[in-house]
């Protein structure tokens, strides 16, 4: 009989990571290895959906790699990082900002058991598939640590995100905190099977205690 291999699924492992309240909240985070990809465009165009497409590429292959070695896992759920030019004091100017300016690093998480060997495998396996879809060094394998963070859950569009952000940066303030990093949403809702008025988006931003003068 063969041998049932689990699967880990970090979104029900981790519930610090995946869990938010739509109120800010303060929350302390680990180091975690990411496939990422950046570029700089409006989210709705093609390119943005392209590198989508080129993330999960790699990442579901990864996966197959890894289930062949008794190791499966659930490919977790997209996630972003947003910023605009300027300091990390405006990140949160998203609305004021035209969407082809926005610059992004979308990633997705990967388990601890994953190693570069089983990255490197994945974007050879990728690119013997399609040569086209991969550019040399596009999609990484990084080590990303927010730390500290501010978090609270958005439910509803992504252009409608501004009360809660303005709640997280409120919260920042009124606990002596500073913005350490870019604008950072982690997708719980599938978009496409999701409606827009139900999507459920975390918004988190790394921080650091403001120095006394």
């Amino acid at each position: 009989m063969e041998a049932i291999i689990e699967k880990l699924d970090l979104k029900k492992e981790d519930p610090n990571y995946y869990s938010a309240r739509k109120t800010p909240e303060l929350r302390d985070l680990d180091s975690y290895y990411y496939l990422s990809l950046s570029g700089r465009c409006d989210p709705q165009s093609d390119q943005f959906l392209e590198a989508i497409d080129k993330l999960y590429a790699v990442a579901y292959a990864i996966k197959f790699i890894s289930k062949a070695e008794d190791m499966d896992f659930v490919v977790p759920k997209m996630e972003g990082f947003w910023w605009i030019d300027g300091g990390l004091a405006e990140q949160h100017k998203f609305a004021q900002t035209p969407p082809d300016e926005w610059n992004w690093k979308i990633v997705i998480r990967m388990p601890d058991f994953i190693e570069g060997d089983h990255y490197y495998r994945a974007i050879q396996k990728v690119k013997a598939k399609n040569s086209e879809l991969l550019q040399d060094d596009e999609v990484k394998f990084e080590l990303i640590n927010e730390g500290l963070s501010v978090q609270g859950l958005h439910i509803g569009s992504f252009y409608e995100e501004e009360p809660t952000i303005e709640g997280i940066m409120n919260f920042i303030q009124e606990n002596g905190l500073q913005v350490n990093g870019y604008h950072h949403e982690i997708y719980l809702s599938d978009p496409r099977k999701t409606p827009e008025e139900k999507l459920k988006t975390i918004l988190r931003y790394a921080v650091k205690k403001v120095k006394n003068e």
